[in-house]
């Protein structure tokens, strides 16, 4: 695996392995790795000649309070880690070479980036669509994968790359969970014992939240009810939101039907974590 650090190497590494014919796929991520993201290149090492990863704590993408100076980094085991999992050219930039001077620049995806964590957190979508558009000009045509973890974030990154015709096949690819079903995240590293023991309630809840589409439910707002009442009976979480949408367009349906997707935050203490599950749901008879 080779090092680079620096935006010119790292597109002229892969302009090189574009014009001896190789496919390219890209990782990006902000470190702290974990078996979530080592999936993700399974995934491109499955379906690509060439895999990059760039590993970048992107600060146009936290807020004001949030964790930014206290987001895990540790190149050394991640450098050890991507090299295992058959990444072949690692792009570790520092916030000076990505940003020479602060942007004037800034990608906003309107309509999808309104509610749930856009909702929550104003700045957040536009700081990532505007690194992952570096990221790509970077990379070049290649496939970029990303985890369906992060849902909203994956259909925004879907809808900026249709927009704005990037030479870039979006792959989404299925989350990864421990035993118990909390979905693996970075921050589940500042879990305390008990909040640990507590985060898969959200698990449960979409679960739950299936359950009674499955047995007949089409009301999104009965859905979304039954969300809500399994994430707080959980003395340790602080729900933030709970949602049951159209996968597409992220938007609350009158009846659920077809591609939908249940969506739920909340907070342990200090962490805020994410969870979703995906269902087709078919027309009732």
């Amino acid at each position: 695996m080779e090092l680079t650090t620096t935006v010119a190497d790292a597109r002229s590494r892969l302009a090189v392995a574009r014009r001896q014919g190789a496919s390219v796929g890209l990782v990006p991520t902000m470190g702290s790795l974990h078996d979530g993201h080592l999936s993700l290149v399974r995934a491109a090492r499955a379906d690509c000649d060439v895999v990059a990863m760039t590993i970048f704590v992107n600060p146009l993408q936290f807020g004001a309070g949030e964790d930014l100076d206290a987001y895990p980094r540790d190149l050394d085991r991640d450098r050890v880690l991507a090299e295992s999992a058959g990444v072949d050219l690692l792009f570790a930039p520092s916030t000076a070479e990505m940003y020479p001077e602060p942007p004037a620049t800034s990608v906003v995806v309107a309509g999808l980036t309104d509610t749930m964590e856009g909702a929550s957190r104003p700045t957040h979508f536009a700081g990532v669509a505007t690194v992952v558009t570096k990221l790509f000009h970077v990379a070049g045509p290649c496939r970029a994968y990303f985890g369906e973890k992060d849902y909203q974030q994956l259909a925004v990154i879907r809808r900026m790359v249709a927009d704005l015709s990037f030479p870039v096949e979006v792959v989404g690819c299925p989350i990864v969970r421990e035993s118990d079903g909390l979905a693996l995240s970075s921050r589940n590293a500042y879990l305390a014992p008990e909040e640990r023991a507590a985060a898969p309630v959200l698990h449960r809840s979409l679960l739950a939240g299936r359950a009674a589409i499955e047995d007949g439910e089409r009301d999104p707002n009965a859905v979304v009810a039954v969300i809500r009442g399994v994430v707080e009976d959980e003395p340790l979480a602080e729900l933030d939101y709970a949602e049951a949408l159209d996968a597409e367009t992220l938007r609350r349906p009158d009846q659920l039907v077809g591609d939908v997707r249940l969506l739920v935050a909340a907070r342990f203490g200090r962490p805020r974590l994410l969870d979703n599950l995906g269902l087709l749901v078919p027309e009732q008879g």
